[in-house]
C-alpha cells in the first residue's frame, strides 16, 4: 500500500474512532435555541391565545409576540460531539446542565416548577393590565411558592386559593402562618384550597388537604409554603398556550389585554415582539435566553423587539439584522414605546446598548 494512502487511510480511521469516543462520552452540558414565537393577538393551534368575555373588546392588528427557548431536557445526557457542534452553532447555546436544572431536581419537579411561574405570570399580567385601565381587582389568599423538600411539596402548588387553615376562613397572608403555627411540629394541618387551574372557574370544587407540620428553626411548625395575596378579576380572562412555562410572557401578555381592551391599536399593524416578567405594579424584569430569543423573533418577522433594561447588554452584543431592540422597565415603557412605534416616531426610542 503506498505510503499516502496508508497515511490516510490511518487519519480516516483515527477520526472514526474520535468521534466514536466522543459521542461516548457524557458532558454535563445544556443546549438552548429559539423556540416558537406566538402573537399575543391572534391564534394558536385553533384557538385565540387571550380569550376575553363579559366585557367590550376592540379589533386588533399587528403583532405583539411572546417569544421562547427551547432546552434539551432535565434527563437528557448530551455527549461531547453534541456540545460541540451546538457551541460552533450560531442560534445554539451550551451551559451548565446545573443552570437550567439544579442539582437533586427531577424532569417532572422542573416541569411543575414552570407550570406554576408560567401561571402566576398570567395573573400579573392580567393585574398590571386592568390597573393600567383603572379596573378594579379584587384579591384573595393564594399559594405563592412552595418550598422544595418541604411537607407541602407535590400536595399545594403556586396559584392554589388557600380557603381556610383548620376549618377557619382566611383573608390575608399572614392567617395562614398564624393558624399553622398553632400547632406543634409533626402535628397535622387541614387546608381547603381550589387547585391553581380551577380558580377563576364558578362554582370550582374544593379540595381538602392534609400536610404533617414539620419543624423550623426555633422550634414552630411549618408545612412550606410562602402564601401571598391573588387576584379576582371583574370578567374572565383566558390564556391558551399549550407547552409554555416559566414567567418571561408576562409583558406581552400585559399588553395584549390592553390591546383588546382599548380601541387604540397599540401597534399600529407593525410587527413588535419581546419578553419579560411583569409583577402587579407593571414592573418588567430580566429573562434567561434573550440571544435566543431575539433570532426567534427575528425569524418570525418581527422589526422591534422590547427588552427587559437589565438584558440590554446581553442583547445588543449580538442583535440579527432587522431588528431594533427597544429598552423597557416597566409596562408604561412599553406603552409608550409602541405609541412612539404605532406613529413613526422611533427617532427617539429608548435603545439597547453592548455596555
Amino acid at each position: 500500500m503506498p505510503r499516502r494512502t496508508a497515511t490516510m487511510l490511518t487519519s480516516t480511521l483515527l477520526l472514526i474512532a474520535l468521534l466514536c469516543v466522543g459521542v461516548l462520552i457524557p458532558v454535563p452540558y445544556s443546549a438552548m435555541w429559539p423556540g416558537p414565537t406566538v402573537n399575543t393577538l391572534s391564534e394558536n393551534e385553533g384557538e385565540q391565545v387571550l380569550q376575553i368575555s363579559d366585557h367590550r373588546t376592540y379589533p386588533v392588528t399587528g403583532h405583539l409576540n411572546m417569544t421562547t427557548v427551547r432546552v434539551t431536557g432535565a434527563d437528557y445526557t448530551m455527549n461531547l460531539v453534541e456540545a460541540v457542534s451546538d457551541w460552533l452553532s450560531d442560534d445554539h447555546i451550551v451551559v451548565p446542565h446545573d443552570t437550567l436544572y439544579p442539582k437533586g431536581q427531577t424532569a417532572q419537579q422542573a416541569d411543575q416548577q414552570n407550570a406554576e411561574e408560567f401561571s402566576q405570570s398570567q395573573d400579573s399580567a392580567k393585574v398590571a393590565a386592568l390597573s393600567e385601565l383603572h379596573i378594579p381587582v379584587g384579591s384573595r389568599v393564594i399559594v405563592g411558592s412552595v418550598v422544595k423538600g418541604s411537607p407541602a411539596e407535590g400536595k399545594l402548588h403556586a396559584g392554589d386559593v388557600i380557603k381556610s387553615v383548620d376549618g377557619t376562613g382566611v383573608s390575608q397572608p399572614g392567617d395562614v402562618a398564624k393558624l399553622v403555627t398553632k400547632h406543634k411540629p409533626g402535628q397535622d394541618v387541614v387546608f381547603i384550597v381550589v387547585p391553581s387551574g380551577e380558580a377563576d372557574k364558578a362554582g370550582a370544587p374544593t379540595r381538602q388537604v392534609t400536610i404533617r407540620t414539620a419543624k423550623a428553626d426555633g422550634g414552630r411548625a411549618i408545612v412550606g409554603i410562602q402564601a401571598m395575596l391573588g387576584h379576582t378579576f371583574p370578567f374572565p380572562i383566558d390564556i391558551k398556550l399549550a407547552d409554555v412555562g416559566g414567567p418571561s410572557a408576562g409583558l406581552m401578555f400585559s399588553l395584549g389585554i390592553i390591546d383588546k381592551l382599548t380601541p387604540d391599536n397599540l401597534t399600529g399593524g407593525k410587527f413588535v415582539a419581546g419578553t419579560g416578567t411583569i409583577d402587579d405594579n407593571g414592573q418588567v424584569g430580566p429573562i434567561g435566553g434573550i440571544a435566543m430569543k431575539i433570532i426567534g423573533a427575528r425569524d418570525a418577522g418581527a422589526q422591534y423587539f422590547l427588552t427587559p433594561k437589565d438584558n440590554c447588554a446581553a442583547a445588543a452584543k449580538n442583535t440579527p439584522k432587522g431588528l431594533r431592540l427597544v429598552k423597557v422597565n416597566s409596562l408604561n415603557d412599553a406603552l409608550n414605546a409602541l405609541a412612539d412605534i404605532r406613529t413613526g416616531k422611533t427617532a427617539d426610542l429608548p435603545s439597547c446598548t453592548a455596555h
